[in-house]
């Protein structure tokens, strides 16, 4: 019955696109993206919280919004972890005992509806605004990003250069906002109509078409040192995202695992960061 439902539900939000695509495709665009900028989890569980207690806490305002930080003390350079889409930091946890033992800084937020972080929403474009202010209070030189995460970081780079960050990492991340929401259009079957009213939406409010939002075209990060890993059987984000951005990012090295899935939390891929971040 759960998965009956959990089935019929995202094609009656579909329908109901297409109806009001009849009599208002603006106000059709603004709820199709709202629904596709709600995360259904992500918040911090019982069994995650003990892990982030032990964490240096603070809360930073920005947008109406509270974001949770962590903080792990070290002597080493600051190294900041942006999670992906119903996440938060706790996914985290392999990563930072490895940090820890090289006693790096470690710096990591819960995004905008996310965690212990307040808001109802989030996008890629609002994780940007919010990963600004937390690189300008802490002053990274080193940031990870796991899927949307790193896509978040290669946008930053691009709408604020920031000579501070010396290298990036991106895990399993998309690149082409195109391929995510045509994705979206065939879980709901929305129309083509709506499709184009959330076009109109999306450049209305954040200065550029679906199809124009590329990670492979940025520029931000070029001058930066890469480490691009993604798995080739990858089931959430297709492998070919990160095979385009590291075709036009010289300076990035490409780490292909096979079998490791989308999460990646793998001894494997934790040395493999470690020996970037240190070389």
């Amino acid at each position: 019955m759960q998965k009956t439902l959990h089935k019929f539900i995202p094609l009656a939000y579909g329908a109901y696109f297409n109806s009001l695509a009849l009599f208002s495709q603006q106000n059709t665009a603004k709820k199709a993206f709202g629904l596709f900028c709600s995360p259904r989890k992500g918040k911090v569980l019982p069994e995650q919280a003990a892990f982030l207690d032990d964490a240096r806490h603070q809360r930073v305002k920005t947008m109406n919004i509270e974001l949770q930080t962590y903080q792990w003390k070290g002597d080493r350079e600051t190294v900041l972890l942006l999670h992906g889409w119903e996440s938060n930091t706790f996914r985290w946890r392999n990563l930072i005992a490895f940090l820890k033992d090289e006693n790096y800084n470690i710096v990591a937020f819960d995004a905008p509806a996310h965690g212990n972080s307040t808001g109802n929403i989030f996008n890629v474009a609002l994780y940007t605004e919010c990963t600004k202010v937390i690189v300008d209070a802490y002053k990274p030189q080193i940031i990870i990003g796991h899927s949307v995460g790193g896509m978040n970081t290669l946008y930053h780079q691009e709408k604020y250069p920031n000579p501070e960050i010396e290298k990036i990492v991106t895990i399993g991340s998309p690149s082409k906002l195109q391929d995510v929401m045509q994705h979206y259009q065939q879980i709901l079957k929305f129309n083509d109509v709506v499709y184009e009213a959330l076009d109109d939406y999306i450049l209305k409010n954040y200065g550029f078409r679906i199809h124009e939002f590329n990670s492979s075209d940025f520029k931000g990060h070029l001058d930066k040192k890469g480490l691009i890993i993604h798995d080739r059987r990858d089931t959430i984000v297709p492998f070919s995202a990160s095979e385009g951005v590291h075709a036009s990012w010289k300076n990035s090295a490409f780490y292909i695992t096979e079998g490791f899935g989308h999460s990646m939390h793998q001894k494997e891929v934790n040395l493999r960061i470690m020996d970037f971040i240190k070389s």
